[in-house]
């Protein structure tokens, strides 16, 4: 019995281990905090459960440093997305936009409807 306690605290530890030095998008179906307790309140299960269901397994497993900022970035630095310019109008100003961009259009519809009208009665 003393080997199988020793197996289960062997297994307890390095299920704990991996799941703390886990990123947050390498952890699934739970946060990473909720596998952590899972794991230490019930050990066996738990650790059984997280190597099973919780960790999200890569192709080859990423060099451990634990004082390396650069191993909590997602994947390699990746550049970050262009952000859209932000609209700073009031919506008072949108909608006046709004309504003279329709009456444009509706000007533009009217211009090919009578030209259309006129070249079909010069014909």
């Amino acid at each position: 019995m003393p080997i199988f306690a020793l197996l289960v605290f062997v297994v307890m530890v390095s299920a704990l281990i991996d799941a703390i030095t886990r990123r947050d998008d390498q952890v699934r179906h739970l946060p990473k905090f909720a596998w952590i307790i899972f794991i230490v309140l019930l050990p066996l299960v738990g650790s059984i459960l997280w190597f099973a269901l919780g960790r999200e397994w890569g192709a080859a497993p990423e060099a451990l440093s634990f004082g390396d900022p650069r191993r909590w970035s997602k994947d390699q630095e990746q550049p970050a997305p262009a952000s859209r310019p932000r609209d700073t109008r009031t919506t008072e100003q949108q909608l006046a936009d709004l309504e003279r961009e329709e009456r444009a259009a509706h000007l533009e519809a009217e211009i090919r409807r009578r030209r259309a009208a006129r070249e079909g009665g010069a014909d």
